[in-house]
């Protein structure tokens, strides 16, 4: 299987492709979807590529882009029998990738390639890593040995250690890269994209994007209390026995909840989707990919004032925000300490 074979990921493919054909690829990433079957296929692909004895080619560079899927290493790794491509998974009783796992393979990465150009270490299911497996392996994610590539996969991102996850650069085979830019419901991001664009690093310019955020929430919060209210059976039915009532009210509650937790999320995904394509135009991988194009003007403004590394910084802070606010944090607390520590 080659690159050419993902036609449903294909701006994923586009991504790594483009940082291939520029000398650019990372040395970590984090492989995220909805099967692990995919994301393996993907890692396998990306490690035949860098390995390739006859790859696809393209650009002034004329470095590799795709594997041939025939030669003598595509066909070793695909058979999982290739020296210096190394996979773990969950194999202990608990089905954890333990210690001992991780201390096998950083023993293996770091001694010198037998006859690859790359050295290739995959983690399947990298949510199920322990703690000490994960601590173990941070100093070899943050600096692994010259020509070598990790890549984590998981179907469960959420759940990977915050210091291996922030570590890594995420592409996602989840099918995200089809959002559009609904005005009627997106204002709040132009708005956002255009204060961020200004160049005005101010706090009081911080606190301008978090207006413009926690004004959003607030309204969409609003509408969805309405939406449900008139829903509920509360509505239909004034003269109830207060036990029902009582019941009615704390599932309205609940829900009510629930649902602007759902948009919330959404809310803060499309900014973490606007904040990659700033990351994409760091890197000049081109308009082409963008979430956003509309928004592109604004996402060069601030590409151009700041590093690739910063850029991939801020999308990591957007996945950290969520996992605050899934911990029951306070909301708006939890923007304004990721906000204020957003490169723009």
């Amino acid at each position: 299987m080659s690159f050419a074979d993902f036609l449903e990921e294909g701006q994923v493919v586009q991504i790594l492709q483009r940082s291939l054909e520029r000398g650019r690829l990372g040395h970590a990433y984090l492989l995220t979807g909805a099967a692990l079957s995919e994301l393996e296929a993907a890692a396998r692909t990306l490690a035949k590529t860098v390995n390739c004895q006859n790859p696809s080619r393209r650009g002034a560079s004329g470095l590799p882009i795709d594997s041939c899927d025939q030669c003598s290493s595509c066909r070793k790794i695909d058979e999982n029998v290739h020296p210096d491509v190394q996979w773990v998974r969950p194999e202990s009783k608990m089905r954890i990738i333990t210690i001992d796992q991780m201390r096998d393979l950083m023993q293996i990465i770091n001694l010198k390639a037998s006859e690859a150009q790359h050295k290739v270490a995959i983690i399947v299911a990298a949510d199920r890593l322990s703690v000490q497996a994960g601590n173990a392996f941070l100093k070899t994610l943050e600096e692994p040995p010259m020509g070598s590539i990790v890549i984590l996969l998981s179907t469960e991102p959420q759940r990977i250690l915050e210091t291996l996850f922030s570590r890594c650069l995420r592409l996602n085979f989840a099918g995200e890269g089809n959002l559009r830019l609904e005005q009627t419901r997106d204002g709040w991001l132009t708005a956002f994209s255009e204060t961020a664009a200004d160049g005005k690093q101010s706090l009081l310019g911080r606190y301008r994007l978090l207006s413009v955020l926690l004004a959003h929430l607030t309204n969409l919060k609003s509408e969805t209390d309405k939406m449900l209210t008139a829903r509920s059976p509360l509505e239909g039915h004034k003269e109830v026995e207060p036990k029902l009532r009582e019941k009615w009210e704390e599932e309205l509650t609940a829900a009510i909840e629930a649902e602007y937790r759902r948009q919330r999320t959404d809310v803060l995904l499309r900014l973490q989707w606007w904040l990659r394509d700033v990351w994409l135009l760091s890197l000049s991988l081109g308009a082409d990919l963008l979430a956003f194009p509309s928004l592109a003007e604004a996402a060069q403004a601030v590409a151009g004032r700041i590093s690739s590394d910063e850029a991939m910084e801020n999308v990591n802070l957007l996945e950290q925000t969520q996992r605050f606010l899934a911990s029951n944090v306070q909301e708006a607390l939890a923007l304004e300490v990721g906000l204020l520590k957003l490169k723009l």
